[in-house]
């Protein structure tokens, strides 16, 4: 059975490993200080919202999101980060981690839900098109002093 969850101070050391599997499936590299930073910001329950899945009190899973406005409606939820350990795949942790996002988007009163993928992300994106649509936007990012 899947529990899904608030991030908990004992999740720090694994909420870590997962973070950096994401980070690894999507070639980015974070100083060890970008964890620590993200955790205190997780942590602080503020603006930025993290979440688990667990089996058998194991944290498998993770989700991060924020809700921000938009000059069209009054608030939209980004999921920014969405990963569950590779041993853990295809039992329904990523869907349920999606739908504890929609549900608290639903409870803010949020007029959309949405999240980025890469274009080759294949598998994650079988269960994507099963819960959401897909429009046919990309995405740029333009470099800020990189």
């Amino acid at each position: 059975m899947i529990d899904i969850g608030p991030l908990r101070p004992e999740d720090r050391v694994a909420w870590e490993e997962l973070a950096r599997g994401y980070k690894a499936f999507y070639r980015t590299v974070v100083p060890d200080a970008g964890y620590e930073e993200t955790w205190r910001r997780l942590s602080s329950g503020a603006d930025l919202h993290g979440i688990g899945a667990r089996f058998d009190g194991r944290l498998v899973g993770i989700a991060h999101y924020l809700f921000h406005a938009t000059f069209w409606s009054a608030d939209s939820c980004y999921l920014q980060d969405l990963f569950v350990d590779e041993t853990a795949r295809g039992q329904g942790a990523a869907r349920a981690l999606i739908e504890h996002v929609a549900g608290e988007a639903r409870k803010r009163g949020a007029a959309r839900l949405y999240w980025t993928t890469k274009q080759d992300n294949v598998t994650a994106r079988v269960l994507y098109d099963k819960v959401a649509r897909f429009h046919g936007f990309i995405r740029y990012d333009y470099p800020l002093g990189e």
